[in-house]
């Protein structure tokens, strides 16, 4: 199997139904990932080492998806130079809002490419376009991805 070329990370097991529609739209493209849980808080030696890692093993982007306090995507932007898009999970408290701060308030250096809440597919797309920046083959097939979703929509709405 391919080396993977995206991480979808996780701070925990109950993230991964947000963070799943990035590993369909990945695998609709063609494009090799790994998936970890990965918390900032419960494991952070692991997270110390899956991004000090990442560049070194071929990695062109990592999704990490958190709710609440969601400081995985920030804590992760902090270890590597791999970009990082941040996905904020909805939360039963305040619905979201506060990964969603959480994750785009980053401080100067350690930039996030946040999403919106429960955005895993578009951060699915954002890799696959970073990654299409230096791989032609995986342009192609984005673009024609983007061109079927352009046709799918009729010019005039009809009664259902």
């Amino acid at each position: 199997m391919a080396e993977p070329r995206v991480g979808i990370i996780m701070g925990s097991q109950s993230d991964w139904p947000t963070l799943k529609p990035a590993a369909e739209i990945l695998d609709e493209l063609g494009v090799t990932y790994e998936m970890r849980i990965v918390s900032a808080h419960r494991t952070p030696d692991r997270l110390w080492d899956y991004g000090k890692s990442a560049a070194a093993r071929g990695l062109g982007a990592i999704i990490a998806g958190a709710g609440g306090a969601a400081h995985l995507p920030g804590m992760m932007a902090s270890k590597t130079r791999v970009p990082v898009i941040g996905v904020p999970v909805e939360t039963r408290a305040l619905g979201g809002v506060d990964s969603l701060y959480s994750i785009v308030q980053m401080p100067r250096g350690f930039p996030v490419a946040t999403m919106a809440i429960g955005g895993g597919m578009n951060a699915g797309l954002m890799a696959a376009a970073i990654l299409a920046v230096s791989d032609d083959a995986l342009g192609t097939r984005l673009d024609a991805w983007r061109e079927a979703l352009s046709a799918s929509i009729p010019e005039e709405p009809v009664d259902e």
